[in-house]
């Protein structure tokens, strides 16, 4: 009987002992799988900032090439020839002269965080400003790639307005101007639309839900309305418009506005931020939108004056790039074609007609193409946006929604 105790108990323990190494051997794996899960999940995060920061880099590289060589060159090739060099000078020195106030300044005042119309001064000097990403506009690249994104449209805009004064307007006072209207008008407006606690960014901390994708207000209707003001303050050339002030070369012009064409590319899908479904519609809606308005110009001015032209073909491509530019991350191909024509033929009547009868002198049409083109896309904003689609970003700054499936940019288009 005792033996059979001792058995017994023996075999109890022998049990008990199997167990435990089955339970701990079924342990070790779950413990490594785990381990194997975090380490793929670190991998997909670097792989994903990887990738947003590649095409970030390359995006603002193109919208560096819009200014030069591509603004230089459209430009250079309308005025006329004693003006070539002083014309893309004007575009090139900006280049240099916006980077360095952005380096010391126009940084924190645009995006720093601080008052509802203009920021604060946390950035100064770029302190702060390294590697690690900054959540609040973009959470998978270094905020040093997003502020030098950012300073490719504060170099961009100022030189847009030059074309409005050209041929006209000493260098030394263009770049007072400059620096002037960057500091006062761009990194305010920057600010109020695009950075945090900005007034017409509510999804940062705003009062108002503007909507502007890659920069029709900040970039086109602040610069077009500038150019503008600057005409008529400034009066018109000696000449006009009894003395015909015909483009010097259409061939650089030509040029210029195919550079910009692509550059675009840079300018409004790069504003998603990231390599993302969200930046294939927004460079969809980009080139459709281009098409569209050229057609829509080449149209009404074959009509209106018997043939087509080429300065009328390249001026049209322009007019629904802008056009496009607030709505590219919230429409459809279908809404684009629709917004880049509307652009291309409102933007002929303005240069056309409405220049013709206030009698201002604009001399590159900066506010008929960039005023009128931006305006028309604010407006079409909204009337066009996919209500179906609650995956758009609510602009650069703006709150990044999650993507839902079957839905424009994500899935099939709506």
């Amino acid at each position: 009987m005792k033996s059979f105790r001792q058995t017994l108990i023996a075999a109890a323990a022998a049990i008990m002992i199997s167990s435990c190494a089955f339970i701990a051997t079924a342990q070790a794996p779950d413990s490594s799988l785990q381990d194997r899960i975090t380490k793929v999940e670190a991998a997909t995060t670097a792989a994903q900032s990887a990738g947003d920061n590649a095409w970030m880099l390359v995006s603002t590289a193109l919208v560096l090439m819009m200014t030069g060589p591509g603004l230089a060159l459209f430009y250079g090739g309308l005025v006329r020839k004693k003006n070539v060099l002083g014309t893309m000078m004007q575009s090139f020195i900006l280049m240099a002269v916006v980077s360095v106030l952005w380096v010391i300044y126009g940084y924190s005042l645009a995006f720093g965080s601080g008052k509802s119309f203009i920021g604060g001064f946390e950035y100064v000097f770029l302190r702060g400003v390294g590697v690690e990403p900054n959540a609040d506009y973009a959470a998978t690249i270094p905020q040093q790639t997003f502020m030098l994104f950012q300073l490719m449209f504060a170099i961009i805009t100022p030189a847009l307005i030059t074309g409005a004064f050209a041929e006209r307007m000493k260098f030394s006072a263009m770049l007072v101007f400059t620096i002037l209207w960057s500091t006062v008008v761009y990194f305010p407006m920057a600010h109020m639309v695009w950075g945090k606690g900005g007034f017409l960014n509510a999804a940062l901390g705003g009062r108002v839900p503007a909507l502007d994708f890659a920069g029709g207000t900040v970039v086109h209707v602040a610069s077009g309305i500038s150019a503008l003001v600057c005409a008529i303050y400034l009066g018109k050339r000696v000449g006009y418009p009894k003395t015909i002030m015909a483009p010097h070369s259409l061939v650089l012009s030509f040029i210029g506005a195919c550079l910009l064409w692509v550059g675009w590319f840079g300018f409004n899908a790069g504003s998603a931020l990231a390599a993302s479904s969200l930046a294939t519609s927004a460079f969809a809606a980009t080139h459709f939108a281009a098409a569209a308005a050229t057609l829509g110009w080449l149209a009404i001015e074959w009509i209106r004056l018997g043939k087509p032209t080429v300065l009328g073909g390249i001026s049209g491509a322009v007019c629904g790039l802008v056009a496009i530019t607030p709505a590219s991350g919230f429409v459809t191909p279908l809404s684009s074609l629709i917004i880049g024509f509307v652009g291309g033929v409102g933007c002929f009547l303005m240069v056309t007609e409405v220049k013709k009868r206030l009698g201002y002198d604009d001399s590159l049409d900066v506010f008929g193409v960039h005023g009128t083109g931006g305006t028309l896309g604010a407006i079409l904003t909204g009337n066009f946006r996919n209500q179906n689609d609650q995956s758009h970003s609510e602009g650069r700054g703006g709150k990044r929604l999650a993507c839902r499936p079957n839905r424009w940019p994500c899935g099939a288009s709506a």
